[in-house]
């Protein structure tokens, strides 16, 4: 059987509509460092020693415009292709331009059954300054991990299942199937490396992507980073948190674009020697409750 190569999140290219409030959002909030400004008004941001990790560019989608995933080498990145086309995916051979723009050496990009335009790229440019944050001093768990996950949208779980799984040879963690305030959720977890899961689905929703996650190396700086949300006033989703599935400690609240971001840390790593895929039945083993449920209820009849 061939063996298919170890992928990781590259890089992420969303797409915004107010790039002032996400320069503040992301330097002010996230602990992330501008490391350029971009042809045709965009920015480029740092989190390690890549010269970039996430792209905003301007425009009104206010969502995903491309994940990036990152292979070795170009002959793996041909690999990856030739298995694409023969599975019904359109390839295209990114120009020097755009590659230049992705700071990347080789480019092909592609679609995903769930509508995610997605791109492979090998030799990411490192930054000619080391990652310094004043916010998130221990920095961000990235390199073999890369960047963090994304949850994004499937138009169909199992075509989404059997793309990321037979195609791009990435590995299922588990499963999350639960009642969620009223909500059904059913969400399935990939790894595409030791992180517990670098890609997530669950049913069609309205944007590309439902939230990305970021990682810190330390507890205190998740903490920190949730009093920096709560003092500027940033939309908290759901309160500090422990999943049962990666064991991360987190919490999620919007972007100026209305989809959500993950501050975590202490996410687990998978082994696939020993690793069995498991369904949970809950998405929480305490906390990540939605703030307006924490609410106090009036007393007395109202008046």
């Amino acid at each position: 059987m061939e063996k298919k190569a170890d992928m990781k999140l590259g890089y992420l290219v969303f797409e915004v509509s107010d790039l002032g409030a996400w320069e503040k959002f992301a330097t002010e909030i996230l602990g992330l460092v501008v490391s350029r400004r971009t042809d045709g008004g965009g920015l480029a941001l740092q989190m390690d020693d890549y010269e970039q990790r996430i792209v905003l560019v301007p425009g009104p989608a206010d969502d995903l415009a491309a994940l990036g995933w990152e292979l070795s080498d170009a002959g793996e990145i041909d690999a990856v292709a030739k298995r694409l086309e023969a599975a019904g995916f359109r390839t295209t051979r990114g120009t020097a331009e755009e590659a230049a723009a992705r700071r990347v050496a080789g480019l092909v990009k592609y679609v995903d059954p769930g509508g995610i335009p997605s791109e492979l790229c090998c030799a990411p440019a490192l930054a000619k300054d080391p990652f310094r944050s004043t916010l998130v001093r221990s920095g961000f768990v990235t390199g073999d991990q890369g960047l963090g996950h994304a949850v994004i949208n499937a138009r169909s779980q199992s075509e989404s299942k059997q793309f990321y799984g037979d195609v791009l040879g990435f590995r299922l963690s588990d499963h999350i199937i639960c009642d969620l305030f009223g909500y059904k959720v059913n969400i399935a977890f990939f790894h595409a490396n030791r992180r517990h899961h670098t890609i997530a689905f669950g049913d069609s929703q309205k944007k590309r992507i439902h939230h990305f996650m970021i990682e810190a190396r330390s507890m205190d700086d998740v903490g920190l980073a949730f009093d920096r949300s709560l003092r500027a006033g940033v939309r908290i989703i759901n309160t500090l948190g422990k999943h049962p599935n990666d064991k991360m400690f987190s919490f999620y609240a919007k972007t100026p674009s209305g989809f959500q971001f993950e501050f975590g840390w202490g996410g687990r790593e998978v082994d696939d020697a020993t690793w069995e895929p498991t369904t949970y039945d809950h998405i929480s083993e305490w906390g990540h409750h939605p703030p307006e449920f924490l609410a106090p209820k009036p007393k007395g009849p109202p008046r």
